[in-house]
């Protein structure tokens, strides 16, 4: 072959290569420019809005009494877009995109956050983000064993759940009571993950995780004693898990069985100085120790007679009597969209008041929410469109004794760190123009799912409770400031958020307003505004007037500002707070 001939191959070669490489840079352009937000959200069906404005003047009434009794006085509501991005972490678990930003300030009707709340709603991306901390919720931070325990699986129809609006008390049932394989009835992983390899179930922690999820009180304590400070008791403990004791794994999933091995399949307890069962087993004998039946502790006419244990307990359970249900799932709803539970902790809650006692807050949404036919939709708006969440963050003018009591009175709004997923979420958002979801295209999603991963594989909850209050870490606060994924969504590309502002925002004012509203969900104030603006004309006088070398002429000197910016804004306290 001539010289001729192997560089016409090459340069075929070459030319094939940056064919393709173009043809997806169009492709990914052309994803990136569809139009994620098609009109303003649809109005809302009158009677669903006379009976959700009804359901949020009970709870405000409710709270201006509480307030009022605490001597204090309701910091101001916060402005449209302060509450706009406060939904769009709550439920979508990232900041708006600019895109939305935009379309959410071009919507001028005075109920237009409860239309974009009932339009947010209806994302998939609601039920990705939410029904993953409830689970997280269900199912705690182990992976458990993969053979018998799918947290996927779960997590996705714990999505469509949300996505139906099925009843909080029917997505209960179906955890409690599921049979069947865990990948073909996901709900049953709420049980398989509770499986301990050679052992089979651990019915004592499926009955403290039943108790802590569904009814908000832990009773874990009383496994071994009495509970110290509740009327919870030993016994109280030993017939709640005796309802999974006939509980089984077999090779069609989760099911129920009254005999296992040839013996009664029954929740024993085993003292100290009797036969080990295990033992007594391999020797064919009948199993040793104190047989418990399964017992409620109180209101055994709410449980069902008929099906399975597990069907009886779910009964009980979720039974419209049973003020705990519906208190637990108000506390624990209120602590996903404030970031902080009302009662604290959210899996701790105290018993509800008499009937001769005034109702707390919690006996309040959880009727509401009974009222809605027990939809976590309903409840959600109820909760975000109540002034408790619309109130301000920041008061001036009180000193520190009455700041400490508006925040105990929640008479502002709670300041909480963002959640590592929603710290990983929000910087990528910001770093792109148009907003990252199911319809971006494939490299989107695919860098947005690795660095996600990374960051919370690092960085994650260490513990179940991810409501618990903590101060962010050193190695995070290094990592937004000099991480490589720092960086590159801060790096004036063709494909970032600053490049692309930089090329299209009319000018520098401009310019400046978008960093804020892609960073922080807000316009700059005067001051932030003059002093940016002031940097970016600067170096165009500089260009102009030839002040500054060659290598520092052209475009990129003012995309080192704008990256300049957004690096700024990444690492400014309003980033990474909730506000």
């Amino acid at each position: 072959m001539s010289v001729k001939q192997v560089v016409v191959m090459k340069l075929t070669s070459l030319m094939t290569c940056g064919a393709v490489v173009g043809l997806l840079a169009i492709v990914v352009i052309k994803a990136g420019s569809v139009e994620r937000i098609s009109g303003l959200p649809k109005p809302i069906a009158n009677q669903q809005q006379r009976e959700l404005q009804v359901s949020v003047s009970r709870v405000n009434q409710w709270l201006r009494d509480h307030w009022a009794e605490n001597g204090v006085e309701p910091a101001d509501l916060a402005d449209d877009l302060t509450v706009y991005r406060r939904l769009s972490l709550a439920l979508f678990g990232r900041i708006p995109s600019l895109e939305e930003v935009n379309a959410f300030r071009s919507d001028r009707r005075s109920d237009r956050l409860e239309r974009w709340l009932s339009r947010m709603l209806e994302d998939r991306a609601y039920g990705d983000y939410f029904g993953n901390r409830i689970v997280r919720m269900l199912t705690g931070i182990e992976e458990g064993l993969v053979f018998v325990f799918r947290r996927d699986r779960m997590s996705q129809w714990m999505s469509d759940s949300l996505m139906e609006d099925r009843p909080w008390s029917e997505i209960t049932e179906d955890c409690i009571a599921a049979d069947g394989l865990w990948t073909s009835r996901p709900a049953a992983n709420f049980l398989t993950a509770a499986w301990v390899d050679g052992e089979g179930f651990d019915l004592n922690a499926l009955a403290g995780r039943t108790v802590r999820s569904f009814l908000g009180q832990r009773i874990d304590c009383a496994q071994c004693h009495d509970h110290f400070f509740a009327e919870w008791t030993q016994g109280d403990f030993e017939g709640l898990a005796a309802f999974y004791g006939q509980t089984q794994l077999t090779f069609s999933g989760v099911v129920d069985r009254p005999t296992s091995k040839g013996f009664d399949a029954e929740y024993r307890i085993v003292e100290v100085g009797m036969i080990d069962e295990l033992e007594a087993l391999e020797e064919g004998m009948e199993p040793v120790g104190r047989i418990v039946n399964p017992q409620v502790p109180f209101h055994e006419e709410w449980m069902s007679t008929e099906g399975s244990r597990r069907q009886q307990l779910a009964s009980w359970v979720t039974h419209s009597s049973n003020r705990r249900f519906e208190r637990a799932i108000a506390n624990r709803t209120w602590g996903l969209m404030f970031g902080r539970a009302w009662f604290d902790p959210v899996d701790d809650l105290p018993d509800p008041p008499e009937d001769d006692e005034p109702q707390d807050l919690l006996d309040v949404l959880g009727a509401e929410y009974r009222r809605h036919d027990e939809s976590l939709k309903s409840l959600i708006q109820i909760i975000a469109l109540s002034d408790a969440f619309r109130l301000k963050s920041d008061v001036v003018g009180v000193d520190e004794e009455m700041y400490a009591q508006m925040d105990s009175a929640w008479a502002r709004f709670p300041l909480v760190r963002l959640r590592p997923e929603q710290m990983i979420g929000a910087m990528f958002q910001a770093g792109r123009v148009k907003t990252i979801d199911q319809q971006s295209n494939v490299f989107q999603r695919f860098a947005r799912f690795f660095n996600e991963n990374d960051f919370l594989k690092e960085y994650g909850d260490e513990t179940e409770d991810e409501l618990i209050q903590q101060s962010a870490t050193i190695p995070q606060a290094l990592l937004r400031m000099n991480g490589s994924f720092t960086r590159e969504l801060t790096k004036a590309g063709l494909f970032s958020a600053v490049g692309q502002l930089v090329d299209f925002s009319a000018d520098d004012t401009t310019l400046v307003q978008n960093c804020f509203l892609a960073c922080l969900t807000r316009l700059p104030d005067a001051e932030e505004r003059e002093w940016f603006v002031s940097q970016l004309r600067e170096r165009r006088d500089q260009v102009k007037n030839d002040t500054i070398s060659e290598e520092e002429k052209g475009t990129g000197s003012r995309n080192e500002i704008a990256s300049d910016l957004f690096w700024v804004l990444f690492n400014s306290p309003g980033f990474s707070w909730n506000r």
